[in-house]
C-alpha cells in the first residue's frame, strides 16, 4: 500500500519533469515564476501577500499542464484537423490564458506598492 502511494509520486515528478523538458509554455512560466519569486525576496512581501503569489503560480503551472496533458491526448487520438478537437485545444489553452491574465492582475496589485515605496525611497 504504501510503495503504491510512493510510485504515484514518482509518476507525478515524472509528469512535472517531462511538462518542463517538452513544453516551451512551461518553460516561459518557470522563467516568470523565477522573476515574481526573486521581486518577493526582494520587495520582502508580507507572508499574505507569499501565500497569494504561491497560489497564483500554482495555478498557472497546473493550467498549463493540465493544458498540455489535454493537447496530448487529442494529438494521440487523431492527427487529422477536426472542429471539435481544435475546440477541446483552444478552450484548454483559453484556460491558461485567463489563469495567466488574473495572475498577473494580482502581481500587479500586489508588487505596485512595493515599487512605489521603493521609488519614494530613491527620491
Amino acid at each position: 500500500m504504501i510503495k503504491s502511494r510512493l510510485s504515484s509520486f514518482t509518476y507525478a515528478f515524472s509528469g512535472i519533469k517531462m511538462a518542463i523538458r517538452t513544453e516551451a509554455n512551461m518553460k516561459i512560466h518557470l522563467f516568470v515564476t523565477t522573476l515574481v519569486l526573486f521581486a518577493a525576496v526582494l520587495f520582502d512581501v508580507t507572508r499574505m501577500h507569499w501565500m497569494i503569489l504561491l497560489l497564483c503560480i500554482g495555478w498557472v503551472l497546473m493550467a498549463e499542464m493540465i493544458n498540455s496533458s489535454i493537447e496530448a491526448l487529442c494529438d494521440f487520438t487523431t492527427k487529422e484537423q477536426h472542429p471539435k478537437i481544435k475546440l477541446i485545444k483552444d478552450m484548454a489553452a483559453g484556460a491558461v490564458l485567463i489563469s495567466a491574465i488574473v495572475a498577473s492582475i494580482v502581481g500587479l496589485l500586489i508588487f505596485l506598492p512595493y515599487i512605489q515605496s521603493y521609488l519614494k525611497l530613491m527620491r
